[in-house]
């Protein structure tokens, strides 16, 4: 199945990111590994992939229960850093809907925030079935959509800024999208294959502060940054000024910035 253009926008949004990604964003999506790894139920001696692995933070986990860990990236970068944050994993260069496993080489499959880099979501997760071994689990997680209030600062900002997203930076496709709501993704699982479908909400404050909040979109990581490094300098220097007014509704009285986030977590058998 050939590369849609939002994977190909995706490839080029991340390439070379993996340091910037690990000094800011990574610390966020590190909280939702502890369900990850439960709901798929990893223990020691399992063989585990950890699909879309960045920086290896799930790799890590996973190794650390004692799995064997095979850790794949569609980044050179990511998988570069992978392979040094988890020496003792397999780490390898692959990207989602192909993976180079046989059927059912994998006891149980992670894909933590994986889905919403990919173009085709359900292919992805038919993909992940299927090196799935029978009755393992699929563990997966995405972003909430509408997003919680601390997720949605730094997008406020660029907004009330006048930022204008790049045709470079094409959305998902209509028909490959769907309802980032509990409801959305246990169906979404269903229709790719997988039994006894569940889904959770998850809700915490992640503690940062601004100057590392806003090194990640200013370095370029993810689309937010894809879009602020397309922008003149006057609107970059609007963007940044409206962020840091945002930020006073989220600054606690250490200074710090605690912003509430939200992601749904969902697995079912293969």
């Amino acid at each position: 199945m050939t590369q849609t253009v939002f994977d190909r926008s995706e490839r080029q949004a991340w390439a070379g990111k993996a340091e910037a990604y690990a000094a800011g964003f990574a610390k966020l999506c590190a909280y939702t590994v502890p369900a990850l790894l439960h709901a798929a139920g990893v223990r020691e001696g399992m063989r585990v992939l950890d699909a879309g692995t960045g920086t290896g933070t799930v790799a890590a986990a996973a190794r650390e229960l004692g799995a064997e860990v095979t850790a794949v990236d569609a980044e050179p970068d990511m998988v570069a850093r992978a392979a040094r944050t988890v020496p003792e994993a397999d780490v390898r260069l692959a990207s989602l809907p192909r993976l180079p496993f046989a059927d059912g080489r994998f006891d149980a499959v992670l894909g933590n925030f994986v889905l919403n880099h990919v173009g085709r979501p359900r292919a992805a997760l038919r993909e992940l079935r299927r090196v799935t071994r029978p009755g393992g689990r699929v563990s997966v997680t995405v972003w909430t959509a509408p997003p919680a209030a601390g997720h949605a600062l730094l997008g406020r900002a660029v907004q009330a800024a006048g930022a204008v997203r790049p045709a470079h930076l094409p959305a998902l496709a209509p028909e490959d999208d769907f309802p980032r709501t509990e409801r959305g993704l246990t169906a979404l699982l269903g229709e790719a294959g997988l039994r006894e479908p569940a889904c959770t909400t998850l809700v915490w404050d992640h503690r940062t502060t601004r100057e590392e909040w806003w090194s990640g979109p200013a370095s370029g990581v993810a689309t937010i940054g894809q879009i602020l490094a397309s922008q003149p300098q006057a609107v970059l220097a609007e963007a940044k000024r409206r962020f840091d007014e945002l930020c006073a509704q989220f600054t606690g009285p250490d200074g710090a910035l605690v912003l509430p986030h939200a992601a749904l977590a969902a697995h079912g058998r293969a």
